[in-house]
């Protein structure tokens, strides 16, 4: 299991939990889980959920860190396991904090490193 997951929000939400310890995404109370993306999947997630957006923060999380419950798992069948976190992201988690200026520009780049 990979030790560091990934996780991409809209700047304006990732600033509204500023001054707490703790991270939700906007999805959460509603499907109960956060949607996290291992290395392999960061691609896949900005191309389908963020494509023609400016700006992207992308959160490195240590998974070893996590106090919520970390479950990779096929929600739709597709033979693929997907991490969802159930419950908040602790920051004492977030290893690095990243502002990709052009989701476009990061995916060149990502792809580059792999």
């Amino acid at each position: 299991m990979e030790t560091t997951i990934y996780h991409l929000v809209l700047p304006e939400w990732w600033e509204t939990f500023a001054d707490k310890d703790y991270y939700e995404s906007e999805t959460l109370h509603e499907e109960k889980f956060i949607h996290l993306s291992t290395t392999e999947q960061v691609n896949d997630t900005l191309r389908k959920y963020f494509k023609g957006v400016e700006n992207v923060v992308l959160l490195h999380v240590d998974t070893q860190k996590l106090t919520s419950e970390l479950v990779f798992e096929d929600l739709f069948s597709l033979g693929i396991q997907f991490p969802h976190l159930y419950g908040r992201l602790n920051k004492d988690a977030i290893i690095l904090v990243e502002t990709l200026p052009a989701a476009s520009e990061w995916i060149n780049k990502i792809s580059n490193k792999q």
